[in-house]
């Protein structure tokens, strides 16, 4: 059961400043931290200060922050057509997520247009981990690079930037993670981060592919391409700019959500030959355009696949091939590796749900592989949000790495004789998980993240259970399992009266929803259920006609309410109840006609 938990309604003083904006908007606006005119503008009219905007090309409809507001990116650019006009060998070193991977493509793509030899690299996620590394680097100047330049990574790579600067290669950093916390292990070189607080950028939030993008847009202002050649090459990378946003579960509030909207048009006419094959082999949303949500929870997942079971070449190569049947290919293969991750994923959370017991559960839910188990770390971050999620508590899952084996000639098996561990957290609000971990950084080789999310790495097992016993002493002080209740988080309450399909349309021009801009969710007290039908080919889905009991507007106001998959759920509500509804207000269009539709999102008897 979810503690339901409405926002504060917003005061007369905010009303009055802002008597031209719907009433139930502006506490959608205020819930989501827009409280000035600025901010308001940019969000309901897609406008920017003017004063702080770059257009491309030839009318207003890319115009988004002016990317040289960062204080190193004239420099970069200047660095990087230097190199463009030498001729020198430029690399790009990418991460192997959503993210890194779209970055790397749409800063190749733009380079390649302006002539540059260029390559990425993209780093293997188990062999060589996250971020720069000296073997990658080692083999990056024996290929004869001049130029490295990162997207989605860097930023903490002091060490690793020196030793390639001391090979010979100039760097560039771009990345959007939080800067190391003493300035003398920044990297020695030229970096463009929004999460650098001496930035005067206007957005601290951009993902990594969102600086890639600021940086094609530098560059393409600084060359003699026509204006509108520069439009097109700017506009065609803004589909992945939106796919590497919302799949990195950054803010879609700001410039974010200037760049996904506009991302999204252009995704939906995509001429990209390998999306649009694993778009038809996944069979995303057919027929309708596509969503934010079909990036982060179909498309996003589907190119994660590639890094979880193996490569992210796979999916590097997909988003840049020209071949139709090597598009298939690809697509399928990603299709059906992310089938394999579901099943891996599935199979690791029943393991960890076998160390626990419901009717005892520990402030902080630790699940950690047997001595005969190694889990695929690909996908042990997928299983910590799975746990947390059902459970609500902060949670680590824990898999072996086999350092040192001996061959036992009697049981012709392998013995460990040297294990290390490799976790990924989750986290839950009232706990700071990465400021929790770092209590206990003596026992780490590794760790980061932020408060909700984290991970690390642990040598030996001594170590280990010094870690998880800090951890645990440090949860019992900080976290009172009473209050352990997953919240679900309501904009407002709405009456029936005040529903109807003007109203739906205002609310559905808030997407695209992402993080800190989830779709809205309303709640009704004291309705009347009228009807109960069973819908779908099992009668899975339920669809409930509701009807206030309170007289509103001299009359009695009913709406149907949906929810796919709920017939089990609901099962023990019947005609004649009376209940408290949390619910999304959407828009039913059929045939042309269009009506105002809730989506059940909780349900329970009025008391």
């Amino acid at each position: 059961m979810k503690e339901w938990k409405i926002y504060p309604k917003i005061g007369p003083d905010f009303i009055a400043n802002y008597p031209e904006v719907n009433l139930v908007l502006l506490q959608l606006l205020f819930n989501r931290g827009l409280k000035d005119k600025i901010d308001i503008r940019a969000f309901l009219d897609n406008e920017l200060d003017s004063d702080k905007v770059l257009r491309i090309g030839e009318d207003d409809s890319l115009s988004f922050y002016d990317p040289f507001l960062f204080k190193n990116m004239s420099a970069a650019v200047d660095l990087i057509i230097s190199h463009i006009k030498n001729g020198n060998p430029i690399v790009i070193y990418g991460d192997y997520d959503a993210d890194g991977v779209t970055s790397s493509v749409i800063l190749l793509e733009t380079l390649k247009i302006l002539h540059a030899k260029v390559e990425v690299y993209l780093p293997d996620r188990v062999s060589e981990g996250y971020g720069l590394n000296k073997m990658a680097i080692n083999q990056i100047v024996a290929q004869g690079f001049k130029l490295l330049i990162t997207v989605d990574n860097g930023i903490r790579n002091f060490e690793e930037v020196a030793y390639a600067k001391s090979k010979g290669l100039e760097i560039i950093i771009t990345d959007h993670h939080v800067l190391p916390e003493e300035e003398k292990k920044l990297p020695a070189c030229l970096y463009i981060d929004p999460a650098d607080k001496t930035e005067k950028y206007p957005w601290n939030y951009l993902a990594g592919v969102g600086v890639a993008f600021k940086l094609i847009c530098a560059l393409l202002d600084r060359s003699n391409l026509a204006p509108k050649q520069k439009q097109l090459i700017a506009e065609k990378s803004l589909d992945l700019v939106a796919v590497g946003t919302v799949a990195d579960m950054v803010s879609l509030l700001g410039e974010n959500r200037m760049l996904v909207k506009r991302g999204l048009q252009v995704l939906n006419q995509s001429k990209r030959l390998g999306l649009n094959e694993l778009i038809k082999i996944a069979k995303i949303n057919v027929g309708k355009p596509l969503e934010a949500w079909n990036i982060g929870w179909q498309i996003g997942p589907r190119l994660n696949a590639a890094s979880r079971l193996s490569h992210a070449n796979t999916a590097f190569a997909l988003l840049t091939t020209t071949d139709e049947n090597e598009a298939k290919e690809l697509a399928s293969e990603l299709n059906q590796r992310n089938i394999s991750r579901q099943k891996i994923t599935e199979e690791i959370s029943a393991q960890v749900e076998a160390q626990i017991d419901p009717n005892n559960l520990p402030l902080v839910i630790i699940g950690l592989a047997a001595e005969d188990q190694v889990w695929n770390e690909g996908v042990i971050g997928l299983v910590a949000g799975r746990i947390a999620e059902k459970y609500y508590r902060p949670t680590l899952i824990i898999t072996r790495l086999v350092e040192e084996a001996e061959f036992d000639a009697t049981t012709k098996k392998l013995i460990p004789k040297k294990v290390a561990f490799k976790s990924s957290g989750r986290s839950v609000e009232e706990f700071n998980l990465i400021e929790a971990i770092s209590t206990q950084s003596e026992y780490l080789d590794k760790f980061g993240g932020h408060p909700m999310a984290c991970g690390f790495s642990v040598k030996g097992e001594e170590n280990l259970n010094k870690f998880k016993a800090g951890l645990l002493d440090l949860a019992s002080r900080k976290l009172e399992a009473a209050k352990l209740i997953p919240k679900l988080k309501i904009e407002a309450e709405l009456l029936f009266k005040d529903i109807n399909l003007d109203l739906a349309e205002k609310i559905n021009s808030f997407a695209p929803y992402g993080q800190n801009n989830q779709q809205p969710r309303f709640v009704t007290y004291n309705l009347r259920i009228d009807d109960i039908t069973n819908m779908g080919v099992d009668n899975q889905h339920i669809k409930i006609r509701l009807s206030s009991l309170n007289k509103e507007n001299g009359r009695t106001n009913s709406f149907w309410a949906l929810s796919f998959g709920g017939t089990e759920v609901y099962k023990e509500f019947k005609i004649g109840d009376a209940i408290d509804l949390v619910y999304y207000l959407e828009i039913n269009d059929f045939n042309g006609r269009k009506e105002e539709q809730l989506k059940i999102v909780d349900m329970k008897i009025s008391k």
